[in-house]
């Protein structure tokens, strides 16, 4: 079954490997002119942003299993958790004004090939979970529901960049991160973020979501 899949669908996987690649390559060179690391988090950062296509592609290698309603909620809970690492490196940005960037094209250049990627996999991702919302509900709720998982995404980058909380910190630190989500919730900036970061990836994903149904359509002309 997942050769059957990895087959299908052969070509993203392939240009996915291409474009991480070239990530991966330009770190290497930003590491060799400069003989420095400093970027090197990039790589972690996309690693986490990989987290939640690969939660959703392994449930659509053994889709014809039946998971129980637990099993279900443990695999939502844990692909929402790590959701916002997707679009999160969109604000490494911010290390743009580091001491350490000292070639602001190129790092610039560098961060937003890793920030491409990481929201190429979110959004793919999303797509798959809209998938599976749909198939057990109606269009109405799943795209009701994708909405709701982008504000929290919003939120979740707001979390991770000012408050420094990383996807796994609700089984390490609960407490502490929950009362920081109590304290947050009344500054004005939280929401803008979120409504700013949510409001993309929703759009984003709209835009994905289309473009796919015209691209289907388009084939669907040429065959008949």
């Amino acid at each position: 079954m997942i050769y059957t899949v990895f087959r299908k669908h052969r070509n993203l996987y392939f240009n996915l490997c291409l474009t991480s690649t070239f990530s991966f390559l330009v770190l290497l060179f930003r590491m060799k002119i400069t003989h420095s690391y400093f970027y090197t988090f990039l790589v972690w950062n996309l690693f986490l942003a990989a987290i939640p296509f690969f939660i959703t592609q392994v449930m659509k290698y053994y889709s014809s299993w039946k998971y129980s309603k637990p099993q279900k909620l443990l695999l939502f809970t844990t692909w929402l958790l790590f959701l916002p690492n997707s679009p999160y490196i969109i604000t490494d940005l911010i290390h743009l004004h580091n001491h350490n960037s000292v070639l602001k094209w190129l790092d610039l250049f560098l961060v937003f090939v890793f920030a491409l990627n990481g929201l190429w996999l979110g959004l793919l991702s999303i797509l798959d979970m809209f998938g599976f919302i749909k198939s057990e509900s109606s269009s109405f709720h799943a795209h009701l529901s994708i909405f709701l998982i982008s504000m929290l995404s919003g939120y979740g980058i707001y979390l991770g960049r000012f408050l420094r909380f990383n996807s796994w910190d609700l089984l390490t630190k609960p407490y502490h991160l929950f009362e920081q989500i109590r304290f947050s919730i009344t500054e004005p900036q939280v929401w803008v973020i979120t409504i700013a970061f949510g409001g993309l990836l929703w759009m984003l994903f709209l835009l994905m979501q289309s473009t796919l149904c015209l691209n289907d359509k388009y084939k669907n002309s040429k065959v008949g």
